[in-house]
């Protein structure tokens, strides 16, 4: 899961995309980048950490050019240790490309085969995204002759693309002395949009990059679409795949993406104020109201949800965590005790609003389940009588391939078990689950003209209709591990790490 920005402007877009990146880092805090062209040369800075600690004044100084584009990364696949995978990936033919990629790649391992037997061509990281660059840079070369470029040569490209690639891919590249290219993969399951202003255009994973830096949201890039957009800034449009799919993760509306928003016509705080409305009534047909004092949300993602359930159910709403924004990543030692002082450091109470009470928790999701159980004692710390627990989102019970860093089936806490068995493994009075169909149902309602989502970590469907077991298996093996003495890096297994 990242988040990926690029820009064509009549004016240096060096602190133009500096300023998106940070409006996209909550998608991604390990490594970021930014690459610009002047003429037909790139330049380019890429480093591990926040955005704010890759770059500084001399790196934003030596990043030239009208037009470039830059990545927040949280790695899925590959090395999360090697600062070769940061992105931007380059390769020098043809013409010259540089590639940011969000998404997941199904048959990387695959490709990889391929492009060495067939393309002749080397893979220097173990990272898909540098595998969905050379095939690009292949079809770009297939349908290539001398110097010039057109648009239906782009187009064409990007249909070779489609054909080869399985997977979620959302990609912004740039052409050296020609222009941006951006497309989506044909079930649209990681976002991508674009933007205009009186300074260019702009393509983004959410609404939200663009609104911050003063363009306007346009529209969706749809799914198998390719927009190509040259350096005076003119685009051009072209379905590049045979057959799509308008799938796009449902994942993003329940946690990852900003709730100010809007991702393929669908407000993200609306949807997850619709989720807090079928939550209520889950909750009713499992804890009567009046058993219930408070509604505290576990922060951030969570707070509409449980501003909506507590105002149908007529219960006060408080704020009963606080979160240490400045805490950033913490370097723990190995072993469960420290990870528990971890969440501690990140989250601590408000005593007054648990003590004598029945509280209800309301968090966004429920993946590990570690952090829960950590949370859930916390409460009781405090002097909560009883702790109930909601989730906006249904349990998590299979691995998402597409992108998010999910962990293996053994380590989620809902596999194979029932809401029972995961009651009592996370310590709570009672358990209250999103229901699958009526999450689809809450959040689909605000675009019907979507064909439905990617539900795969709660429904066990993978809307690409070619993952098996043994798929799942080999990228659960490619799935970075955090070394002994290192954090758990993944997102998932701290409550909302993402700036509000």
């Amino acid at each position: 899961m990242c988040g990926i920005v690029g820009v064509v402007s009549q004016a240096p877009v060096n602190q133009l995309i500096y300023d998106a990146l940070l409006l996209l880092q909550h998608r991604g805090q390990d490594a970021a980048g930014i690459v610009t062209q002047q003429g037909r040369k790139f330049f380019m800075h890429k480093a591990k950490g926040m955005v704010r600690d890759v770059f500084r004044t001399r790196n934003m100084r030596a990043l030239p050019g009208n037009c470039g584009l830059g990545q927040v990364r949280y790695p899925t696949a590959g090395n999360a240790y090697s600062e070769e995978e940061a992105q931007p990936f380059y390769v020098n033919a043809p013409f010259g490309l540089v590639l940011v990629h969000n998404g997941n790649l199904t048959n990387a391992h695959a490709l990889k085969k391929e492009l060495f037997q067939t393309d002749h061509r080397h893979i220097n990281t173990d990272s898909d995204s540098e595998v969905l660059l050379n095939v690009l840079a292949h079809e770009l070369e297939k349908v290539t002759r001398g110097i010039t470029l057109k648009p239906a040569d782009v187009f064409a490209a990007v249909r070779g693309v489609h054909q080869r690639v399985r997977g979620s891919y959302a990609v912004v590249a740039l052409i050296a002395g020609h222009g941006m290219v951006a497309f989506r993969d044909p079930f649209g399951i990681r976002p991508l949009c674009i933007g205009r202003s009186d300074a260019g255009v702009m393509v983004a994973s959410e609404s939200v990059t663009l609104e911050g830096n003063g363009f306007e949201l346009d529209r969706d890039i749809l799914p198998g679409e390719a927009v190509f957009v040259d350096l005076e800034g003119n685009a051009s449009f072209e379905q590049c795949a045979e057959k799509t799919s308008h799938n796009p993760c449902v994942f993003e509306y329940v946690y990852l993406a900003r709730p100010d928003s809007v991702l393929d016509g669908i407000s993200v705080y609306q949807a997850r104020l619709n989720m807090g409305e079928t939550l209520a009534k889950r909750v009713v047909s499992t804890v009567p109201p009046n058993e219930i004092d408070v509604v505290i949300p576990i922060p951030e993602s969570s707070r509409p949800s449980a501003m909506e359930l507590a105002q149908l159910l007529g219960l006060p709403y408080r704020e009963g965590f606080v979160k240490n924004r400045y805490v950033g990543r913490t370097f723990i030692m190995p072993g469960q005790g420290v990870r528990k002082k971890s969440v501690r450091q990140k989250l601590n109470v408000i005593a007054s609003e648990f003590k004598g009470r029945n509280v209800l928790l309301v968090d966004d999701s429920i993946v590990r389940g570690t952090t829960s159980r950590e949370i859930v004692q916390m409460a009781r710390d405090a002097g909560a009588r009883k702790v109930y627990l909601a989730s906006a989102a249904p349990p998590v019970r299979y691995p998402n391939v597409y992108g998010i860093d999910m962990p293996t089936p053994e380590e989620l806490v809902a596999h194979d078990r029932t809401v029972e068995e995961v009651r009592i493994s996370i310590g709570c009075d009672a358990l209250i689950y999103q229901d699958v169909d009526a999450m689809k149902q809450a959040i689909g309602s605000l675009n019907p003209k979507l064909a439905g989502f990617d539900a795969s970590c709660f429904d066990g469907v993978y809307v690409t209709g070619d993952i098996t077991l043994e798929d799942i298996a080999r990228l659960n093996q490619g799935r970075d591990q955090a070394e002994e003495g290192e954090e758990d890096t993944s997102r998932l297994a701290l409550p909302n790490a993402q700036t509000a």
